[in-house]
């Protein structure tokens, strides 16, 4: 395939770029095209960390009858009335419920039975009095248990419904599965649960110079970075990361794309609700990924008022959202989290939102930014103050590594002074 340099208008190869979009207006063209997939229904087993894709409601209550709250005997109050150390009340034990195992009579005026917590309270009982509030005798008067305690009527019973009604909201829809939440879902009688799909995001790893993730440097090629970083990013993100082969995550070389163009756009044309291409978005001469989105789909935004990623792009193929992140580690990292990482939480349902979290915490010296570009600041925290790293320099990964998380400096401001409050998002 032939890319000719000069006619075609979105061609910035050696030219760089006339203007450059803010990240407000990128943000917001993402935001407008990134929506919750359609759902799924998932087995419980595997919903934790999937986002809910409508109410769950109550089918019935929970719990569906009443139960002890603890080890005892159940029996009338009224039976335990005046009951005390010094004034011992005998009540004839007639029988037990255990869990699952029901006691099938019914108490009388000054009977009991022994109860199992999560039993069923027999026809007839009000209330269980704990064991410890009880004794037993043997011998001549065994059957027989003695009341040390009054217990008032509904003492230490769990009523039907008492947890959730029927026809009551268990959980509401755009909700994270959590742990707990599958208890509750299992509680009700649900087997399995509808969710949003999970989009599934090809990675489209492309350059000569890459050798496969993990790989020993060779001459002047290198292992690939992006690809494994992405890969846990967009899980992170409630993505399906998938190679530009279909090849299965591993240090195989085979996945990754060469700076040819028909082998960029094979890879960028293949199945997936959202392309992510790394590397070959710039102004370089083999940077072929921006033409062929212009040429074969729409090439929306391409170069961003920001340090680094100023070469992200960003358009649609084949009704797919297509990201074109930056081959430096550092300005793919950054590039994802602004917007890539963005589209990815609305598809799977998430929000749109920063996943880190946020502190904020004084400066210990300036941070200097330059006014018409967003920055994106690595920085250490130490004795509770914030130490820049570096917001230049977007091949050097360990920024990150040595980083504690980054500060995001306005395109309005020229930075911040010593001591300034700064929002500090943290990699953890």
């Amino acid at each position: 395939m032939s890319l000719p340099t000069s006619s075609l208008p979105d061609d910035v190869r050696m030219r760089g770029f006339a203007q450059r979009t803010t990240v407000e207006a990128a943000t917001a063209w993402i935001d407008a095209r990134a929506s919750a997939l359609p759902p799924e229904r998932v087995s419980l087993w595997s919903a934790a960390g999937r986002v809910l894709s409508a109410d769950v409601v109550s089918p019935a209550n929970v719990p569906r009858f009443a139960r002890s709250m603890m080890d005892g005997y159940a029996l009338r109050a009224a039976a335990t009335r005046g009951a005390s150390t010094y004034n011992r009340l005998p009540l004839a034990i007639v029988g037990q419920s255990l869990p699952g195992q029901p006691f099938l009579g019914a108490i009388g005026p000054a009977q009991a039975i022994r109860i199992m917590t999560g039993a069923p309270l027999p026809d007839g009982a009000d209330a269980v009095l704990p064991a410890e509030k009880c004794e037993i005798q043997s011998g001549d008067e065994e059957g027989i248990v003695w009341a040390l305690d009054e217990v008032p009527p509904g003492k230490h019973v769990g009523l039907p419904g008492e947890d959730l009604q029927c026809g009551q909201t268990a959980l509401t829809a755009g909700r994270v599965i959590r742990p707990q939440d599958l208890g509750l879902l299992s509680s009700i009688g649900q087997r399995d649960v509808s969710v949003v799909r999970r989009p599934r995001v090809r990675l489209v790893i492309t350059g000569n110079e890459l050798l496969g993730a993990g790989s020993a440097a060779e001459g002047c090629r290198i292992a690939d970075s992006n690809g494994p970083m992405l890969a846990a990013l967009v899980e992170r993100d409630g993505g399906l990361p998938v190679l530009g082969t279909d090849r299965e995550l591993s240090n195989l070389a085979a996945y990754l794309v060469p700076d040819e163009p028909d082998a960029i756009l094979q890879a960028m044309q293949a199945p997936a609700d959202l392309v992510m291409v790394s590397g070959g978005s710039s102004v370089g001469q083999e940077d072929y990924a921006p033409l062929l989105l212009a040429q074969h789909g729409e090439l929306a935004i391409h170069g961003i008022a920001m340090r680094p990623s100023s070469p992200t792009g960003m358009g649609v193929l084949n009704d797919r959202l297509v990201l074109l992140l930056p081959g430096n580690p550092v300005s793919c990292l950054c590039a994802y989290d602004f917007f890539a990482g963005r589209a990815i939480r609305q598809l799977a349902g998430g929000s749109a939102e920063w996943p880190y979290r946020c502190e904020r915490l004084p400066l210990a010296r300036k941070l200097v930014s330059q006014v018409g570009r967003v920055d994106y600041a690595r920085v250490r925290v130490a004795g509770g103050e914030v130490e820049p790293i570096a917001i230049s320099g977007a091949s050097i990964l360990s920024s990150t590594t040595k980083a504690d998380g980054f500060v995001i400096v306005p395109a309005n401001s020229e930075g911040y002074g010593t001591g300034t409050v700064v929002d500090v998002y943290w990699y953890d």
